[in-house]
C-alpha cells in the first residue's frame, strides 16, 4: 500500500471509479438524555454520483484553504483517503478539523484508516493543533474505530457539523 498527499490536480471523479464506499449499518449510537446508548437503526450508506462530484469539490476547496488530502493506493487505484481542514478553530485555537476518513469497502480491516488517521494527527500537530476534531458516523463500527485511534466525545462542539450532521458523534484526539 502506497501513502502519500493527493494534490489539487489529481482531485477528480475518476480518482474514486475504484472506491466503494457502501457500509451496511445495523446498529448506531445516539445521545438520549444525556447518556450515550446503542439503538438498531439499520440502513446501508452509500454515495451517489452527486455526492462524489460535490466530495471531489470539497476536496479540492480543503487544498485551496490550506489543508491536506492523503491517499492510500494499491496497483494506482485509491483505497482510502483523509482529509484535514487548515484552519484551527474552538477555544484557544486548539482544533483542526478531519473532515474526511473512509476506506473502501474491500480492504476495511486491514490497518489502512489506522495509517491515514496517523498521518493526519502528525501533520495536524505541525500546524499547531493540540486536537483534531471528528463529526463521526454513529455506527458501532465507525465509533469503535474512532475510539481505537484514542478518540472520545469532544469537549467542545463545533455548531456547524452539529447543524449538518445531527446523528454524528462529535469527537476529538488529543495530540
Amino acid at each position: 500500500m502506497e501513502y502519500r498527499e493527493l494534490k489539487y490536480q489529481e482531485i477528480n471523479r475518476k480518482l474514486f471509479f475504484c472506491f466503494i464506499r457502501r457500509q451496511e449499518v445495523t446498529h448506531c449510537w445516539r445521545k438520549m438524555g444525556g447518556k450515550w446508548e446503542i439503538q438498531e437503526i439499520p440502513f446501508i450508506d452509500d454515495w451517489s454520483e452527486e455526492d462524489y462530484i460535490l466530495l471531489v469539490e470539497d476536496l479540492r476547496q480543503t487544498i485551496q484553504n490550506g489543508g491536506i488530502v492523503f491517499g492510500a493506493f494499491e496497483n494506482q487505484a485509491l483505497k482510502g483517503f483523509a482529509s484535514v481542514e487548515g484552519h484551527l478553530f474552538g477555544a484557544g485555537l486548539a482544533y483542526l478539523d478531519l473532515s474526511h476518513i473512509y476506506v473502501s469497502a474491500e480492504w476495511r480491516g486491514r490497518g489502512i484508516g489506522q495509517r491515514l488517521f496517523d498521518l493526519s494527527a502528525a501533520w495536524a500537530r505541525g500546524q499547531g493543533a493540540r486536537k483534531l476534531y471528528i463529526s463521526a458516523h454513529s455506527a458501532v463500527e465507525s465509533q469503535a474505530f474512532y475510539r481505537a485511534m484514542g478518540c472520545v466525545e469532544a469537549v467542545e462542539y463545533n455548531q456547524a457539523h452539529v447543524e449538518k450532521e445531527p446523528c454524528d458523534c462529535q469527537l476529538e484526539c488529543c495530540l
